[in-house]
């Protein structure tokens, strides 16, 4: 069996072709004497129509049958414009099926009435539907130009190991038992961190690859359990040219998928993002900057303030033009509940207009501390300010996340926008309180700021480091760093970490070793393909843009993954399964 043409192919100008189609039935109208099929395969659909002399052929044939048809294109007397080929239809004169179908228990249209859990017990059905099939079809679309402009960059992609050793920091790995060395496990590479860069130590100088990813972590709507990154690594470079040659990957793939060449790639350091976003990876779709108003409040009459400003704390303010009409005292309760998930104590609020203030601290504050807010910020008829006072961290943190929501709820995003932002100059360090001690802020093998070497071990808290994301729309899309090449800084950093000589020999022996035999400097990303496909279709579910994705609970549907092993698998293994 061999078509001559696709579902998605024929035109006008192939009047009078004889064809020969192959696909689906999407849809089947008998008329009597005559039977339309809609024939769909990955192109798209055409109209086969079976006259009174041949529609006995496909008096059985029902939806999602697989047929071949053989007929003559013919000009449609009235065109469909929601199809491409709508200006045509083959005329049948043959017919062969191919394979029958049972009642799928899904709709196969771009709008189906399935839950979830139906679509991803039987994704490959819903993958015949547009929406998903289109995704897929980007996702494509953009890892080959992604490749296209690696190469003519010199890149070299190279296909690093699956099964590797694991490592102590990040989160944690999947682990897979060795047959040949009992009691010993591999681990899938949460990133092929350690193997780039000793590809560079290897003198590969450019490379990349299209990366599977795992890691056993808890889900959300933006994260699965195994992903794909652009992987990328660059000899003889600092920070200049990796942003250069990640905005000139991004360039390509916004013009090439959206039409859109107008794109800036703005920086803001880690703690300027904080400051006035409250995130690490800020949308910048909309406005609405954070300010710190303790000045006006050091030595005011209201306790909760001047206390917070005595001991140290922050007063964060955010404001919302024009929208006080828009948000009700139970949607101010339900804020101050929201804020406290981020260890906030309170969220306090006034509202402005026509001269007048109301809110739960407008009797709380004097008269002239409220014109001195109203002055600060510029506060006009109908708008409204959120203020948290508390520790810097969690005013801006929580703060920034009513930014977000009420970003969201207030309509004050434009859907058909694209912000990126470059995020440098992250901490070199986060406080594990599981651990009681400072763990890798990004990996150890992060470089810290010229400037911030001396702090590595004596105040991790102020120490600063060469890291970098890329963030789009409010999601984090690439994370990359300047790395250590030398094995002094590396050991220092390790130390700091707490990290004894067996466990750095254990865990990166390998990998200290290259260090020994001349390293280059070097820096890379990791770039989410997941993330990126998300956004450019539209979905805020990463689900969608995956083959064959796993539920919120790591979980496949369709092939009932994780599943039990037989007990002889186990004894091969000498694995021994505990039941608590």
């Amino acid at each position: 069996m061999n078509r001559d043409h696709t579902c998605g192919e024929l035109r006008k100008e192939d009047a009078g072709k004889h064809v020969r189609l192959a696909g689906w039935v999407a849809k089947r109208r008998n008329l009597g004497s005559i039977v339309f099929i809609d024939l769909r395969d990955r192109y798209g659909i055409t109209q086969v129509t079976f006259d009174e002399n041949h529609s006995d052929l496909v008096k059985d044939v029902r939806n999602e049958y697989v047929i071949e048809i053989e007929g003559t294109v013919s000009v449609k007397e009235t065109p469909n414009p929601r199809l491409e080929t709508g200006e045509i239809e083959v005329l049948a004169d043959s017919f062969k099926l191919l394979s029958s179908a049972k009642t799928t228990p899904m709709i196969i249209a771009d709008e189906t009435d399935a839950l979830e859990e139906v679509r991803l017990k039987y994704r490959y059905l819903d993958i015949r539907r547009n929406p998903i099939k289109e995704k897929l079809l980007l996702r494509d679309k953009v890892t080959t130009i992604v490749r296209r402009v690696l190469h003519e960059d010199d890149f070299v992609e190279v296909e690093t190991p699956i099964l590797s050793k694991s490592t102590p920091e990040g989160a944690r790995d999947y682990l897979v038992p060795s047959r040949l060395y009992k009691g010993r496990f591999y681990a899938l590479p949460q990133s092929p961190q350690q193997y780039k860069q000793l590809l560079m130590i290897g003198g590969m100088d450019r490379y990349f690859q299209i990366a599977r990813c795992f890691r056993d972590e808890d889900l959300r709507a933006d994260r699965q359990p195994e992903f794909t990154q652009i992987d990328m690594e660059m000899s003889f470079a600092d920070e200049e040219d990796i942003f250069a040659e990640v905005e000139k990957v991004m360039r390509a793939i916004f013009k090439e998928t959206k039409g859109i060449e107008d794109l800036s790639f703005p920086r803001i350091r880690y703690v300027d993002a904080m400051d006035k976003y409250g995130s690490d990876k800020p949308d910048l779709r909309f406005g609405n900057e954070m300010v710190n108003v303790k000045d006006l409040f050091e030595h005011s009459e209201f306790k909760i303030f001047s206390d917070c400003v005595a001991n140290g704390g922050v007063i964060k303010a955010l404001v919302f033009r024009n929208c006080a009409d828009k948000l009700s005292r139970k949607k101010f309760d339900e804020l101050t509940e929201f804020v406290k998930i981020y260890k906030a104590k309170a969220l306090a609020y006034l509202k402005y207009d026509k001269g007048e203030f109301s809110g739960s601290v407008n009797n709380a504050l004097p008269q002239g501390e409220k014109e001195a807010l109203r002055d600060f910020l510029k506060l006009e008829n109908n708008d409204v300010v959120l203020m948290i006072a508390d520790k810097k961290a969690i005013a801006e943190t929580a703060l920034g996340a009513v930014r977000k929501k009420l970003g969201e709820e207030l309509g004050l995003i434009d859907k058909n926008k694209f912000c990126f932002e470059w995020i440098t100059e992250f901490p070199m360090y986060e406080y594990s309180e599981e651990e009681g001690r400072w763990v890798s802020a990004h990996h150890p093998f992060t470089a810290p700021r010229d400037e911030d070497v001396d702090k590595l071990s004596c105040d991790q808290e102020n120490c600063y480091s060469r890291a970098y994301d890329l963030v789009l729309n409010g999601y984090e899309l690439l994370s990359g760093s300047v790395r250590i090449h030398d094995s002094v800084m590396q050991k220092k950093v390790f130390d700091a970490l707490g990290l004894s000589e067996e466990q750095i020999r254990n865990k990166f022996g390998f990998f200290i070793e290259a260090f020994n035999y001349g390293a280059p400097p070097h820096c890379g990303v990791g770039i989410g393909v997941e993330r990126l496909i998300m956004i450019l279709s539209g979905t805020d579910n990463i689900k969608d843009v995956v083959a064959f994705p796993k539920t919120a609970s790591a979980y496949c549907l369709m092939s009932d993954a994780p599943s039990s092993v037989d007990q002889d698998q186990l004894d091969f293994l000498s694995l021994e399964i505990r039941r608590d």
